[in-house]
């Protein structure tokens, strides 16, 4: 059982350890003063230079998305604070005329007590 499991395992795997790997050109920073020829290390730094450009746009455009966000969202919280800045003028107003009302009420008797 376990011979025959060896087996069956040996044929999987055996054909992905024959095969050459193939190279992947992953783009990010390369060292280039490995490279023998001129031309070599111009082709390994102009790579640099095409990767750095490359994430600083990509990084520049996602930056731009968010301070956009966060303008719309100042927007919004300022039209909040004035809304609620007119609540608060309109309740300072409405409290002050009752109370303008009352002093009206005893400083009327006053005056007509010293009338007398």
């Amino acid at each position: 059982m376990i011979g025959r499991i060896v087996l069956v395992a040996s044929m999987v795997i055996a054909p992905h350890l024959l095969t050459p790997a193939c190279a992947q050109d992953v783009p990010g920073i390369e060292i280039c003063t490995v490279e023998k020829t001129m031309e070599r290390r111009t082709s390994c730094l102009q790579s640099n230079v095409d990767f750095l450009m490359k994430t600083i746009a990509k990084l520049s455009g996602e930056h731009r998305q968010k301070i956009d966000a966060a303008s719309r969202q100042i927007d919004g919280l300022k039209s909040a604070v004035v809304s609620l800045q007119k609540t608060v003028d309109d309740l300072q107003a409405a409290q002050k005329k009752p109370a303008e009302d009352t002093k009206k009420k005893v400083d009327a008797p006053a005056a007509k007590d010293a009338a007398k």
